[in-house]
């Protein structure tokens, strides 16, 4: 689940406005969307109006980029697609967690804000079970989001749609699911309706926005130009009204602020993490930084970006990640999250020490000092430290 990619330099652009500013007698824009996207169907319809509002012919194509949705895309597909089959992507999904620094995209403004929720059904059966389960789906942000809960068992489920379902049919008592999953959900099941409260997590924030390739990306001044015209006469909102958080959830959902789960305000915050004072730093070995780098190039870049940057996944370094203060992670949380689901494609492929070098590499690029004992799996794991920015070099 997505975000932000460095700009391209303006002397790559000059021929590409050329060859791309559209008069009638152009080709049609090729626009992609993610077909196993909750938001496919949105995503198609604001395309098709806000290319017609910006005058470019366009027509959005039924594939493009593959069966799956958005997670676990490369940035190295992405920009191949875009170099090839699509000039546009719609339904991109952006986020301050998530900056694709490394690529080639560039993006529009968001047209939909469209949040990481936490879902209920009201008078659905519960046992004792699923009482205590919490669902998400694999390999997104949501499974992060759910696993710091404390004292649950989690269903992870292989898709959004399952995801909700889980819920409807009493498997689980809550759900942390995409918001646009619920409404897609709703929609195919208008009996069903689900209470809906906010996580707080650094993860759960995301906007859906159009990507642009080298080839296209002149055309984005004039969408943006037309998301704005659409935001102002109120058309964009009478597209997405159906889509949109509801006003007592949506109105506090703002960038960079951790959200508090409504549902949760007696008995402290929805993630549990402990905070205490005078824990010790982490120890760890230059020579396993290295080693751990190379294994995270080799098996998580993919998706968290060379540069730590996030591609697909969320940053694993900087302010999202490690914050300077008041972290809702934990080294032992995130180390005990990432040696069991890590990577997406084959969780727990690595052996336990070579998770502890990976998680040594984190630290170390997050500001941390390479000092005394070699780190293990173990002493990651048992790790209470919450993980803010290390102390300045």
């Amino acid at each position: 689940m997505n975000p932000s990619l460095n700009r391209l330099r303006a002397v790559s652009m000059l021929t590409a406005c050329v060859a791309l500013a559209p008069s009638p007698s152009d080709a049609a824009v090729k626009i992609c969307t993610f077909p196993g996207s909750p938001s496919a169907a949105l995503d198609r319809t604001i395309a098709q109006a806000v290319f017609t509002r910006a005058g470019i012919a366009a027509t959005v194509l039924e594939k493009g980029i593959g069966d799956g949705d958005d997670d676990g895309v490369s940035l190295k597909e992405l920009d191949r697609t875009l170099a090839r089959g699509c000039d546009v992507i719609a339904g991109f999904p952006r986020s301050a967690v998530a900056d694709d620094s490394g690529g080639k995209m560039r993006f529009s403004r968001g047209y939909l804000r469209a949040g990481y929720v936490s879902i209920e059904a009201p008078g659905a059966e519960l046992g004792d079970t699923a009482m205590r389960t919490t669902a998400a789906t694999y390999a997104s942000p949501a499974q992060l989001i759910a696993v710091q809960q404390a004292g649950v068992t989690l269903d992870l489920e292989n898709t959004s749609a399952s995801t909700v379902e889980a819920v409807a049919a009493g498997r689980a008592r809550r759900a942390i699911v995409w918001y646009p999953a619920v409404v897609a959900y709703r929609l195919a099941h208008p009996e069903r309706s689900f209470k809906v409260a906010l996580t707080q997590s650094p993860y759960s924030d995301w906007k859906l926005t159009f990507a642009f390739g080298p080839r296209s990306e002149a055309l984005r001044t004039r969408i943006d130009a037309a998301l704005t015209a659409m935001s102002n006469d109120g058309a964009l909102q009478a597209l997405t009204r159906h889509w949109a958080m509801p006003a007592e959830v949506a109105t506090t959902l703002r960038p960079g602020i951790m959200l508090a789960d409504a549902n949760a305000s007696r008995a402290g915050r929805f993630i549990k993490v402990a905070n205490e004072g005078g824990i010790e730093l982490p120890s760890f070995e230059p020579a396993q930084t290295a080693h751990g780098k190379t294994l995270y190039a080799s098996s998580c870049a993919k998706c968290h970006g060379a540069q730590l940057q996030g591609i697909t996944a969320p940053a694993l370094q900087g302010p999202a990640f490690a914050p300077a203060a008041n972290s809702h992670l934990t080294v032992g949380g995130i180390f005990t999250y990432m040696a069991t689901n890590m990577p997406a494609d084959r969780p727990g492929k690595l052996k336990d020490q070579d998770y502890a070098d990976i998680m040594a590499y984190l630290l170390q690029s997050n500001g941390y000092k390479a000092s005394g004992a070699k780190m293990t799996a173990d002493s990651a794991r048992s790790s209470k430290l919450p993980l803010n920015a290390g102390p300045a070099h």
